[in-house]
């Protein structure tokens, strides 16, 4: 099972996450609520899998992306955004992310996810 690292700037996803995650044997062993926040967790706890927003405060998803896979190219990273962001899920994907799933998301797409990402 994956240690997941929740990036979201809105504690009520980050938790519904983690219960979804729990809930199938994952572990979210770090949350953050901003894209610098995402990069600091990143370099202490080193999880298996990110999952991280696009749209949030300080520091967006795309630039916590890309310094996450300037500190490792292997880390694998599952962009999760809300609908209308197409332009910036394209943009997510050529910066080095392994998959998406838009909000609002049924708990399957999430955990087919994470255990695609994982193989």
């Amino acid at each position: 099972m994956a240690n997941v690292l929740v990036v979201d700037d809105t504690a009520f996803m980050r938790m519904q996450i983690k219960q979804i995650l729990e809930k199938e044997g994952h572990s979210m062993i770090g949350e953050a609520a901003n894209g610098i926040e995402a990069v600091e967790l990143f370099q202490c706890l080193n999880p298996d899998v990110v999952i991280l927003d696009i749209t949030m405060p300080k520091m967006d998803g795309i630039e916590a992306l890309k310094r996450i896979k300037e500190i490792d190219p292997k880390s694998k990273v599952i962009i999760c955004s809300a609908v209308g962001y197409q332009e910036m899920l394209a943009k997510a994907m050529q910066c080095g992310a392994e998959t998406f799933i838009v909000k609002p998301f049924e708990a399957e797409h999430l955990v087919k996810a994470v255990n695609k990402v994982m193989g």
